[in-house]
């Protein structure tokens, strides 16, 4: 571990190559990332400097995944500001439960943690992506190598959270049901677009259904879940 760094926004690769305001965060080993961090630091390019790699990594994975469903429901509600606000609340709470799964002392989402999530859920080619799919302008059948683009890396990371959360021996006590359930079980934004990008069972348009369903609770209660038991499995990422 003291010789892994992590690299990440709140950017976008086209303003880093413009040369517009740009944002990054270097995180590892303090020996490494402090003189990293000076090093890379531009007057248009301004690098913060964080020891927690897990979360950060973590985080990194989640932000793609839930930005093509964000770019779905733009797409689909016409930019509504209602929805598109909503479907933040829920993709932050399952990103703050997931974290607490896989890290032992999670940051906070929050700082520059939360402008990664925010600024690639806005605008980055995983949330270009799910727009294109809900119009209609691009299809599963495309692959997720899209010219011009690049990879499209949520959705080789919907798979993969998805598979890892929906192991047989891991158990997360369901708070209505009161039984235990496979941690993917409470990420019904996660679930849907597992459905929708790998298993191919319903169209983009599921994902409002998971978004408006009205037996959901409130994502507070989902995040005071995560933050009030002791949810960590060491065992996951060392797999």
């Amino acid at each position: 571990m003291e010789n892994i760094l992590y690299l990440g926004g709140p950017n976008i690769a086209s303003e880093v190559y413009n040369k517009e305001y740009a944002n990054a965060r270097i995180c590892g080993a303090e020996k490494w990332r402090k003189p990293l961090a000076k090093f890379l630091r531009q007057p248009h390019f301004t690098v913060w400097d964080n020891g927690d790699l897990v979360t950060h990594e973590v985080m990194g994975g989640l932000k793609n995944v839930y930005a093509i469903g964000a770019g779905m429901v733009a797409s689909l509600t016409k930019e509504s500001a209602t929805s598109k606000s909503v479907y933040f609340a829920h993709c932050t709470s399952e990103m703050i439960f997931i974290t607490h799964l896989l890290a032992k002392n999670p940051e906070k989402l929050a700082g520059p943690l939360l402008a990664d999530t925010y600024v690639t859920l806005l605008k980055g080619r995983n949330a270009w992506y799910g727009q294109k799919l809900a119009n209609g302008e691009l299809t599963l059948d495309m692959g997720d190598s899209i010219k011009g683009k690049g990879m499209i890396q949520g959705v080789s990371a919907v798979k993969a959270f998805y598979e890892l959360l929906s192991q047989s021996h891991l158990s997360i006590l369901h708070p209505d049901e009161k039984k235990p359930v496979a941690p993917v079980e409470l990420c019904p934004i996660l679930k849907t677009l597992h459905k929708i990008l790998i298993s191919r069972e319903v169209p983009s348009q599921a994902i409002l259904q998971a978004l408006r369903d009205e037996t959901m609770n409130d994502p507070r209660d989902r995040i005071e879940m995560a933050q009030t038991h002791a949810f960590y499995r060491p065992s996951l990422l060392g797999q």
